[in-house]
């Protein structure tokens, strides 16, 4: 099951419950894609001159979504057993907000943001809204656009018209929206006569809309994602970090499809993206939370341990 899926099943179960907010080396990129060969080497952030580390790593549930469902409490607390301080919910499992920030509480845990589906975002905005207060959300993150949506010749400006209407009113509430792309968002698009339509929905305004940029997605989509850093600098408090074994390349290039990477994908630090080079441009990004995430691992909980300690133990 794929996260528009997922997110919708979640949505039409949780919104109809008696809580309705309830939801549940590429060329021209040298140095970007494949780590330093010395592991040693620590690079230093250009901006602050000094080698950091990630003060709290962070984990999209989406990751965990099966032990979600079954033994909701006990796997907030594995993962706050694993180390990490930082979740991202992707459905609440029939749970309230007023229960899981008890829970959370009880953890350890912070949950900085969630992913709600775009349904959501048009119809039950102010009921999310209420439930990222309770829960403690800074961030609500919409990740998805339907294709048919897409299609269509005014398909996106509807979705960055949405985005900046429902981004005005959170932003009054103290929440902030932003969106989560794929890769299809870094593939020209016919309906925009040629636009990327990740450009067009940076159009927006930054102070309503912000980007939670998923680091693996565009790398696999053959774009930089340094260079979005520096044209848009501070657009990009949220990351997903997620690794592949290898990018396309040739024939099996850049895909507006992520489904088929898939397969490529693996726990964070043992795939190809050099992540001390991306995160030494952290500030001018403007990133303030790092997202763990594997769609499909073959061990939920030994994946995110595995990435959890590689991100902790990073240096940049």
């Amino acid at each position: 099951m794929n996260r528009r899926i997922f997110l919708g099943t979640s949505a039409a179960t949780l919104l109809a419950s008696e809580v309705s907010w309830a939801l549940p080396r590429v060329s021209g990129f040298k140095g970007l894609f494949y780590k330093p060969l010395d592991k040693e080497v620590v690079l230093t952030n250009p901006e602050s001159k000094e080698a950091h580390k990630i003060k709290a790593v962070g984990v999209q549930l989406y990751t965990v979504r099966d032990a979600m469902k079954s033994d909701f409490e006990g796997t907030l607390a594995k993962v706050a057993q694993i180390g990490y301080k930082e979740v991202e919910f992707a459905g609440y499992f029939d749970h309230s907000p007023k229960d899981i920030s008890a829970l959370l509480k009880k953890d350890g845990l912070t949950a900085p943001s969630c992913h709600v589906a775009y349904d959501v975002v048009q119809n039950k905005w102010d009921q999310q809204i209420e439930a990222a207060h309770t829960i403690g959300h800074k961030f609500i993150v919409c990740p998805w656009i339907e294709p048919k949506q897409r299609q269509e010749p005014d398909g996106y400006k509807r979705a960055a018209d949405l985005f900046q209407k429902a981004g005005e009113v959170s932003k009054k509430a103290g929440i902030q929206f932003a969106y989560h792309n794929h890769t299809f968002e870094f593939q020209p698009s016919e309906a925009l006569g040629g636009k990327l339509p990740y450009d067009v929905l940076l159009a927006t305004d930054p102070n309503y809309v912000k980007m939670e940029l998923d680091l693996c997605w565009i790398s696999v989509a053959g774009k930089d994602p340094i260079e979005y850093f520096n044209k848009y600098p501070g657009r990009f408090p949220l990351v997903h970090v997620k690794d592949m074994k290898v990018l396309p390349k040739g024939a099996e290039g850049p895909t507006a499809s992520p489904d088929k990477e898939m397969p490529n994908m693996t726990d964070v630090g043992s795939g190809v993206i050099d992540w001390k080079h991306i995160f030494s441009h952290d500030q001018k990004a403007g990133i303030q939370h790092y997202f763990v995430e594997h769609d499909f691992p073959a061990d939920a909980f030994a994946s995110i341990t595995k990435s959890y300690a590689y991100l902790s133990a990073l240096t940049f």
